[in-house]
């Protein structure tokens, strides 16, 4: 039987971070085919492929096409237990992105080689930079008509700030696309497609070598030509490779493929896995905690409610931080200040699961929340008691005040909007002595809404009424003693407070919040909260 240091070292956790459609829930699919996780991958979107992509299992991500929320996903490779976290894209969900970032040792950031650097892809990539974890670069959609490659590195460095190092270099692309250049066997790989526009099963690839004559007639001679000038230009000007700068986030191995065909997406996988070391070690206040030690810490960086509809539960995830979980043993909720036990551990592939009776630290599991978890809590041996950072609450841009229609169902509609919001993808502030029949909603992007709406709607049966507001800045009051009754406010701004209890104001305006603080000495205001506000 493995011993604990081998299970953990067997481990590699990971997001992938795009901006929507670069093809990056398609690439998570292509990668659980390599696994064995599954036997034909879906797409996003595809005729071809009825299927829908594994990681899109909310029946609003079949509809629209896009990923609404982070899935977790599980397999093994080539003696690694691999755990991706597949995250939303597109901006309105990026702060189920930033949590899940939490979770992971290294982000592999997938760019259309159409379109380079693109919004979403910078925000998502300054969050990973906060934390210096490796980024790896998988530049996608080399089928399709695409940029110069040098032109893609140089847009990559200049807008991000980081060093490339190709692994493997383009020939061709769209319908000229003939494959890749491997840089360090000094091979070449040659791109053969099935002739369907979705790739679903793995791709036959052919190796030979630069300057052989066979590659005359495998890629033509002009693009055999090219490609050998391309390399002799790109050994001589691109920089050494150096791991130690990998790992520290300051250079980027950057891969050409296509996911959609699955060309380049099995050699990725094998590099990314020899680059990429075990769990990292995690700060707790002043203490690191190594994830060789023999005690067992997480810490939960999403709650989702409603996966099982038959059951109406709720889920939150964990991510193991050192140690060994087992089923059945007791173990302390830090901010909760109580032992208990995990009931219904599992392991996850999207929405399928299954029952475990253990997990190492690398791992992400999913345990039955009846309510008592929030978001950044801690969970780990009683004799450890340490405390992980909290996890930043962003601060909402837009606010509606939503109401139930039917005002006998009231009941249901505190629990679903509460439920919801404990998962962490839209706040929910009340005015204060008011009661829960009307409830002001913040959310990052707009979209947000809708979900929201879809979800009252399908999960708990609820229609709701909704009335948008003009506010765009929210601030936490962080002031010990501030009375917000007796504060001198402009007559557009509102006081509140969420849940938890905590007192905030929301603005029209950048000229309302400057207002408040110069018209208040001794009010302080923060734009993000942490879960470690809230003291056990």
């Amino acid at each position: 039987m493995a011993s604990l240091r081998e299970e953990i070292e067997s481990r590699r956790t990971f997001a992938i971070i795009s901006h929507p459609d670069a093809g990056k829930t398609t690439l998570t699919e292509k990668l659980l085919l390599y696994g064995g996780a599954i036997q034909t991958a879906g797409s996003v979107k595809g005729k071809q492929s009825a299927k829908h992509a594994v990681s899109d299992w909310m029946d609003i991500e079949k509809q629209r096409g896009i990923s609404v929320t982070s899935s977790v996903l599980q397999f093994n490779y080539q003696g690694k237990c691999i755990n991706i976290l597949d995250t939303p894209g597109h901006q309105d969900f990026s702060e189920d992105t930033y949590r899940t970032l939490m979770a992971a040792d290294s982000a592999v950031m997938v760019i259309d080689a159409a379109k380079g650097v693109e919004a979403q892809t910078i925000k998502l990539f300054k969050v990973c930079t906060l934390r210096h974890i490796p980024i790896f670069t998988f530049i996608n959609k080399m089928d399709r008509e695409a940029r110069d490659p040098f032109e893609l590195m140089e847009n990559i460095e200049e807008i991000l700030g980081i060093k490339t190092y190709p692994m493997n270099w383009p020939i061709g692309c769209g319908k000229e696309f003939k494959g890749v250049f491997d840089r360090n066997t000094r091979k070449v790989l040659a791109f053969s497609s099935d002739g369907r526009a979705n790739g679903v099963k793995k791709v036959n690839e052919t190796e030979a070598e630069l300057g052989d004559a066979a590659l005359d007639e495998l890629l033509t001679p002009y693009l055999h030509q090219q490609l050998v000038d391309e390399i002799e230009l790109l050994d001589g000007a691109s920089c050494d490779f150096d791991m130690d700068r990998v790992r520290h986030g300051k250079l980027s191995p950057v891969f050409f493929g296509s996911a959609l065909t699955n060309f380049g997406v099995e050699p990725f996988l094998e590099e990314f896995l020899r680059m990429t070391t075990a769990p990292l070690p995690r700060k707790a206040g002043e203490e690191v905690i190594d994830s060789f030690d023999d005690d067992f810490s997480a810490f939960v960086f999403k709650i989702q409610a409603n996966m099982n509809k038959a059951h109406r539960d709720r889920i939150a995830f964990m991510r193991i931080c050192s140690g060994k979980f087992e089923r059945d043993h007791e173990y302390l909720h830090v901010q909760g200040g109580k032992t208990l036990k995990l009931a219904q551990p599992q392991q996850l592939m999207a929405q399928e699961r299954a029952i475990i009776n253990e997990a190492y630290a690398g791992d992400i599991i999913g345990v039955f929340d009846p309510g008592i978890f929030s978001i950044g809590d801690t969970i780990c041996d009683a004799k450890l008691r340490v405390r992980f950072e909290g996890i930043p609450t962003f601060a909402p841009e837009h606010f509606s005040v939503i109401s139930q229609v039917d005002t006998m169902k009231r009941k249901q509609f505190v629990k679903g909007v509460t439920q919801i919001a404990q998962e962490g993808a839209i706040q929910i502030f009340h005015e204060p002595n008011s009661g829960m029949e009307e409830v002001i909603v913040g959310a990052v992007g707009v979209l947000q809404f809708e979900v929201l709406e879809y979800r009252l709607k399908n999960e708990y049966n609820i229609d709701i009424r909704r009335r948008d507001l003009s506010y765009s800045y929210i601030r936490w009051i962080t002031s010990e003693g501030t009375d917000p009754t007796a504060l001198n406010l402009a007559s557009d701004t509102k006081w509140v407070q969420d849940f938890r209890g905590h007192n905030l104001l929301i603005f029209n305006n950048e000229w309302s919040i400057r207002w408040a603080e110069q018209k208040n000495p001794g009010l302080t205001l923060a734009e993000f909260s942490t879960n470690q506000d809230d003291e056990a």
